[in-house]
């Protein structure tokens, strides 16, 4: 075993130097196909994290980001010792976490589904269907749940009710995630399903021929194929539980349903955009992405023990 291992080692250095010579001989290509890329990164993506200062300081538009006065951690202190506080977080935490335990497995089990229809024509048209909803604009959508549970709309029709299910906080976070569910589910199961079609046909068969049933193929063939990238979606979707997409959110928000509609997100953008209040919003933005950040490192580790301290 030792001989093996000596070997194998041998031969990742011959093949890690073979690549940096490969690399060296042809740094040309890589400058030109790599320098538009990171440059569109450092403008849009590192360029813009200087505006994080404005969480510190009492900005002015005037004096600008490296003139307005310094007021160090005050901001962060007025949110966390805001009676909103718990609401928003729990609010944006409630969304997050039920969204994920609801709609992290749907996709999954219509790639299993789709896998099991064996005629292609059919299979493609119910891919059709369903992947359909992804390519509807969000604002499209919300427009289509305000107008289905209207006082007047087809599901009141149909319960022969006149509720306004829009102006009711408790029923807030089912539209919001069911509707979220039928618009993503369909096209986030697309790597399920290209992820399958690599899974052993051998072993397929010879479950077939021990009698295994479809549930036992399921389990003991397609899912082990999934594996790896069942843990790395979730290891996204997890780090980016604070991360609800704002234009949803405030678009099927109202009046009446604020006390479980206003999440960070849109409280961001009520007190930066529509108050003014740069330096505060900004505070608050920067506490949801640290929260993001140390719930991606959390899962990651958690994922890690999981799975027998391999690393993904």
């Amino acid at each position: 075993m030792k001989v093996f291992r000596k070997k194998s080692t041998a031969v990742a250095r011959q093949t890690s130097g073979e690549k940096l010579k490969y690399i060296k001989k042809n740094w040309q290509l890589y400058v030109f196909f790599l320098l538009p890329g990171l440059l569109l990164t450092l403008i849009f993506k590192y360029g813009p994290m200087g505006g994080i200062l404005i969480a510190f300081e009492d900005y002015n538009v005037i004096d600008g980001v490296l003139g307005s006065p310094w007021v160090g951690l005050d901001y962060f202190k007025r949110f966390l010792s805001s009676p909103d506080f718990m609401n928003y977080l729990m609010n944006t935490l409630k969304l997050s976490v039920y969204g994920l335990l609801w709609s992290f497995p749907i996709p999954i089990i219509l790639a299993l589904l789709l896998n099991q229809i064996r005629r292609t024509g059919i299979r493609k048209k119910i891919q059709l269907l369903i992947y359909a909803p992804n390519f509807i604009s969000v604002i499209v959508l919300c427009g289509m749940v305000r107008m289905f549970l209207s006082p007047v709309g087809p599901i009141n029709s149909l319960l022969g009710i006149d509720t306004n299910w829009m102006t009711m906080p408790g029923a807030f976070r089912t539209i919001y995630i069911a509707s979220g569910i039928w618009q993503t589910a369909g096209w986030s199961s697309i790597m399920y399903t290209a992820a399958l079609s690599n899974a052993s046909k051998d072993l397929e068969e010879a479950a077939v021929v021990d009698g295994a049933n479809i549930l036992q193929q399921i389990r003991y063939v397609q899912l082990p194929a999934i594996k790896n990238i069942i843990v790395i979606q979730f290891i996204l979707q997890a780090g980016n539980i604070m991360s609800i997409g704002f234009e949803k959110a405030y678009a099927l928000q109202t009046d009446m349903n604020l006390p479980a509609s206003e999440i960070l997100s849109t409280y961001v953008y009520r007190l930066g955009l529509l108050n003014g209040d740069y330096g505060y919003s900004t505070a608050v933005g920067l506490f949801n992405s640290v929260i993001n950040v140390i719930l991606l490192i959390l899962v990651n580790w958690v994922v890690k023990k999981l799975n027998d301290g391999e690393g993904l």
